[in-house]
């Protein structure tokens, strides 16, 4: 079997698989997962319904708790065999330009430099992308209370930013992934033809869309 990457970052908006394809690759591949500390954020709930008054806290949460997650990954070993994490440190600038005002933005900015600067890069990131209504239908069926009133339009903004910013992605291999059509999880034929093609991947940028996915 083709060596798989020694640290892969998956990425994509909420409800489109990202935890379930670093469990199945860190078990395909016999190495661990790290899972983006979602729940454990205090401010998150509050977040979902009151955006502009708990933006700021929750976005600085999860940028210190991210950060310190990449940290440990520079620790000699940490990479063998393979590390595949459910989040990408540099996607929190995203989120930070989607819900904090200038001011806000201006610190977090700041912040987020002085940190990015000290940590490793993945060796190939993934990421997967659906339909706004494959997305609200996931959310409704992993039935997490503190998602089940997220705003369409607001997930709608997000996805038009995640595009924008893998459009211009260059900072590692990038596999974008058009999931709509496929169930990596369940179907096993789908899910070795996506495994194949993270272990063919070699460099650059290549976009896959299943032909249930047209």
């Amino acid at each position: 079997m083709t060596t798989p990457p020694r640290y892969i970052g998956i990425e994509g908006v909420i409800g489109v698989g990202k935890t379930s394809l670093t469990r199945i690759l860190a078990d395909r591949f016999g190495g661990r997962c790290v899972h983006e500390p979602v729940v454990e954020n205090p401010f998150l709930a509050k977040f979902y319904e009151d955006k502009k008054r708990y933006a700021f806290q929750t976005q600085l949460y999860f940028l210190l708790t991210r950060y310190q997650q990449q940290l440990e990954l520079k620790q000699p070993g940490l990479f063998t065999p393979t590390t595949v994490c459910d989040y990408l440190f540099a996607k929190d600038k995203i989120f930070a330009n989607l819900t904090l005002d200038r001011d806000e933005l201006v610190l977090y900015n700041q912040i987020y430099e002085s940190l990015d600067a000290r940590l490793p890069s993945p060796d190939l990131v993934i990421y997967l992308q659906a339909d706004i209504e494959v997305l609200l239908g996931r959310i409704r069926k992993r039935g997490l209370e503190f998602e089940q009133g997220i705003d369409p339009d607001y997930l709608r903004n997000l996805s038009s930013l995640y595009n924008d910013f893998f459009f211009n992605y260059r900072d590692a291999p990038l596999l974008v992934v058009q999931t709509s059509g496929i169930d990596f999880v369940n179907n096993a034929a789908d899910r070795e033809w996506l495994i194949r093609e993270i272990l063919e991947m070699k460099g650059g940028t290549k976009h896959l869309i299943p032909l249930g996915s047209l």
